[in-house]
């Protein structure tokens, strides 16, 4: 039975979508904005951590992400040069009994072809920009650059790291650049696996620079995640073209297993992008209207939870709604109370990693990796990259946590 709540959705990215599909299985009525003319995320790879994927459980997508998916058998460390392995975290028949869901490895066109396959059309808009958000008493409205405006009871941005919405509700506040870049490529594969890409999430730590290579699309391409520190300002767009050539020159002197890899690349598809940041927000929420995913706080890849975490925004955020039956108030503050904290903490060791990773003395390097054999020696299992904390939330059960107190008028 639908609830009189009426919702506005900005931008129609994976926390977009996330968030309609867990609206709409709540009843809770929405409509989602998006400028783009219809969906189609970008072709790149993304990993579904445990954390991420309870939520997909839950939501009753689990058979679908198994199909489309490749669930690695490890997640292994490298050096850049020599390959010496530096740890090994098994993950195949392990991470679903410590962590309670399974990892995986997916397409982010697939993820988004799942979320949004249920999503009526005529709760979605495209071609359409916000440009700002008024806040009234009990409402809020999106106002968008055709002259069009929407009322609702709740508007929702998640327009990502340079959001409108942020900005009508807290101020313009640049993201900065953080000094770092990435390319990304995508390989398709002729033979499974191929003699010189471990089935794994492969990590491989050089100075300066790390590379990030793992299986998508069940096994038929490899995503190419490749991050180096840069004196040169780089543009933020995913779809900043660069070339086989580029690729090449600012990994010379790497590992031959990854030189063949990127010998593989195709120049018409591989691009580069610069890495922004923003400090944690200290309140995400301003009368009636709120913020979801890269619009409160974006992640820097390296502990691979950006969408991770735009997805747990979104369930928490839609639980919350429901458990209050509509009282936007107490319904944000318990979405804030439960989502502030552990996003901050994502946020600042996901800064910590890239740190880490990027190592440039040979002394530091040697720390860095006993550090990690020492771990691996007490515990098998351990994540080489010490992210245990970050798998083992579940954010579907956030009603538990929520203040027994306070109930919904």
């Amino acid at each position: 039975m639908e609830k009189s709540l009426v919702v506005g959705i900005i931008g129609g990215g994976i926390g977009g979508v996330a968030l309609a599909e867990s609206l709409r299985q709540r009843g809770i009525s929405f409509h989602l904005f998006e400028q783009a003319p219809m969906f189609g995320e970008v072709g790149a790879g993304i990993q579904m951590t445990p954390n991420a994927v309870k939520i997909l459980n839950a939501l009753g997508l689990e058979d679908e992400i198994q199909k489309v998916g490749f669930l690695p058998e490890a997640m292994v460390g490298r050096s850049w040069d020599s390959g010496d392995e530096l740890f090994r975290t098994p993950i195949k028949d392990t991470f679903n009994k410590i962590f309670g869901a399974e990892y995986y490895h997916l397409h982010r066109a697939d993820l988004h072809a799942i979320l949004t396959k249920r999503l009526p059309e005529s709760n979605i808009t495209f071609n359409v920009k916000c440009v700002d958000v008024k806040l009234k008493e009990d409402k809020a409205v999106a106002i968008f650059d055709n002259g069009d405006e929407f009322e609702a009871d709740l508007i929702i941005g998640a327009d990502g790291i340079r959001s409108v919405v942020r900005e009508a509700l807290w101020g313009k506040d640049d993201p900065k650049f953080t000094g770092d870049m990435c390319w990304r490529a995508l390989v398709p594969v002729d033979q499974h696996p191929l003699p010189f890409v471990e089935p794994a999430a492969s990590f491989w730590f050089g100075p300066k620079a790390h590379v990030v290579t793992y299986y998508v699309k069940g096994g038929n391409a490899v995503n190419i995640v490749a991050c180096k520190e840069t004196d040169e300002w780089v543009k933020e767009s995913w779809t900043e073209p660069s070339s086989t050539s580029e690729l090449l020159k600012a990994y010379e002197g790497w590992h031959s297993d990854l030189i063949r890899l990127f010998e593989r690349t195709d120049n018409l598809q591989v691009f580069k992008w610069g890495l922004y940041d923003r400090d944690p927000m200290e309140r995400w929420s301003k009368g009636h209207a709120t913020l979801l995913g890269d619009a409160a706080h974006p992640m820097l890849p390296y502990l691979s939870q950006g969408a991770a975490m735009a997805i747990e925004d979104a369930y928490v955020l839609s639980e919350a709604l429901d458990h209050f039956e509509g009282d936007i108030c107490l319904a944000l503050e318990a979405y804030e109370g439960e989502r502030r904290s552990r996003t901050r903490n994502v946020q600042l060791q996901s800064r910590e990693r890239g740190r880490t990773y990027h190592l440039e003395s040979p002394e530091e390097q040697y720390k860095r990796n006993q550090a990690i054999q020492e771990r691996q020696k007490e515990n098998p299992n351990a994540v080489g990259i010490s992210s245990e904390w970050v798998y083992e939330y579940d954010a579907t059960t956030c009603r538990q946590r929520f203040d027994p107190s306070k109930t919904s008028v």
